[in-house]
């Protein structure tokens, strides 16, 4: 998802464009990963220095709940990224930066074998371990 795409999304659900809501979408957009609602925080208060964390909060969970952002839970704590909508597949996950990488194989016809009979509603296949560069920390 891109900054447009997002803006577009936001307008659909008939919520105000302002400059901390572009901020936000700004910097996961260019976070490379999931991040967290403190580092989001963190960045929004070097142009807006008066931002509440709560502000923070609830936009990342009004994001979320609109299908903007997708989450994860990194040791015990949520982390978001802008949601991919350019084709469907899964991400490796570093548990130490939060980076991701794509994965293009889905596991999932393999699994609706093995679950026959079952009604299968949606799914979301993640894989966590550490990514090259922090091997290396």
């Amino acid at each position: 998802m891109n900054q447009q795409e997002a803006v577009n999304m936001l307008k659909a659900h008939n919520f105000k464009i302002t400059d901390k809501r572009l901020d936000i979408i700004r910097f996961f957009e260019e976070a490379d990963g999931y991040r967290t609602a403190k580092d989001l925080n963190t960045y929004m208060e070097s142009t807006h220095p008066n931002i509440s964390f709560d502000t923070v909060y609830r936009n990342l969970h009004l994001y979320h709940e609109m299908g903007l952002l997708e989450s994860t839970t990194l040791q015990g704590e949520k982390h978001f990224r802008l949601r991919c909508s350019h084709h469907h597949h899964h991400h490796f996950i570093c548990s130490h930066c939060g980076g991701t990488k794509e994965i293009d194989m889905c596991p999932m016809e393999q699994l609706k074998k093995a679950l026959a009979g079952y009604q299968i509603n949606d799914h979301k296949f993640e894989i966590y371990g550490l990514c090259p560069s922090c091997q290396s920390v």
